[in-house]
């Protein structure tokens, strides 16, 4: 992908990667190039932004927002109660195994494990999973887009193409399974994918993801915010690197358990709930300002169902959803749906945003 693009960089401490597995878990062509600002578009709505981009239109300020595991109840009301408030949409990285009831462990085989093992907790009793089912259902029918995560969260897997296939044939075997017990979210529907901890060899992973019929991934890391682009036919939504104040402007990754060892070496410290909140938040605010002004690629805020330190992190992706997607000109949506979006550009158009500067902060 070039030198703009860090593929698989990946700043993550190893006690990071640990608690993440063991916790339950416009043309513009016309333009010059120094003007990267034409006249703005109106307000983004649902009626008006799938569309073509008119000459020397700018692109709408796409946020997608992103819950990897998505397997906690009172995270699935709250969320869903307040993108139905917020006119926004999310997806949801799926980990497969949260489909199994404990007793159905077996059914699981991770390659190179014993069967019936995870680095997660696997779906509870009959009477969780069936929550989750409904937790997933009211997603789906409120425009949720439902991505794998896989299924028992391994990470630093040298896995090969194969190996990966295992996996994703595991994780829709389980889908399909749900799907008896009443699960309404269609595996063919499953287009996207993030992987455990954004670690695994990027070209074993995308062919098994095309053998699947999958079309894109958010898993590597680029240095600011970046419009996506295609790698081996696979859409790659990179997860960006920004400055963060609140430790001396240093750079990572806008995902929550990044951001929580940048603050404090991910100690479970539940008295900076409110103190983490205000950092992270502030980093999300001035990453949309930036790519708002800059280049208008698709802002990522990427995080988990779960409440690390007291749960700062969620607190902040939930107010920052309540803010800015129902700004003008800002659309809170799907990955799915920008790749239609993307798909009804004019090519020349796309590479034109390709190319204009990485919106920094």
């Amino acid at each position: 992908m070039g030198a703009r693009r860090a593929r698989n960089w990946r700043p993550i401490t190893l006690g990071a990667a640990l608690i993440v597995t063991f916790v339950v878990l416009l043309v513009i062509g016309t333009q010059k190039p120094e003007d990267s600002r034409p006249a703005p578009v109106a307000s983004a709505t649902a009626q008006d932004w799938m569309r073509k981009l008119a000459p020397g239109e700018r692109p709408p300020q796409f946020v997608l927002f992103s819950f990897d595991g998505a397997g906690a109840h009172d995270q699935w009301q709250r969320l869903l109660d307040l993108a139905g408030r917020s006119n926004a949409k999310f997806t949801a990285f799926l980990s497969g195994v949260y489909l199994l009831a404990d007793d159905q462990r077996k059914q699981y085989t991770a390659p190179g494990h014993p069967a019936g093992q995870s680095s997660i907790s696997f779906g509870g009793s009959p009477d969780q999973v069936r929550t989750r089912i409904a937790d997933l259902n009211a997603a789906a029918k409120a425009g949720i887009e439902i991505g794998t995560h896989y299924n028992g969260h391994y990470c630093s897997q040298r896995w090969t193409t194969q190996q990966w296939q295992s996996e994703l044939q595991q994780f829709f075997q389980f889908v399909d399974q749900a799907g008896v017990q009443g699960l309404k979210v269609d595996s063919a529907a499953i287009k996207g994918s993030r992987l455990p901890c954004l670690e695994g060899k990027f070209d074993a992973v995308f062919d098994a993801m095309k053998s699947r019929g999958l079309t894109y991934d958010s898993s590597q890391v680029s240095d600011g915010v970046l419009w996506p682009a295609k790698e081996k036919d696979i859409w790659e939504f990179a997860l960006p690197m920004v400055r963060m104040p609140a430790v001396n402007n240093k750079k990572v990754t806008m995902v929550d358990y990044q951001i929580w060892d940048a603050l404090n070496r991910s100690k479970d410290d539940k008295t900076k709930r409110d103190e983490f909140a205000r950092a992270t938040l502030e980093v999300y605010r001035a990453a949309y300002d930036a790519t708002l002004r800059g280049n208008r690629a698709p802002l990522l805020i990427g995080n988990h169902f779960l409440d690390w330190a007291g749960g700062g992190f969620g607190v902040a992706a939930e107010q920052f959803m309540a803010e800015v997607c129902v700004k003008p000109e800002t659309v809170c949506t799907t990955f799915s749906d920008v790749i239609r979006w993307m798909e009804a550009q004019d090519p020349a158009v796309l590479e034109q945003l390709r190319k204009l500067p990485a919106a920094q902060t």
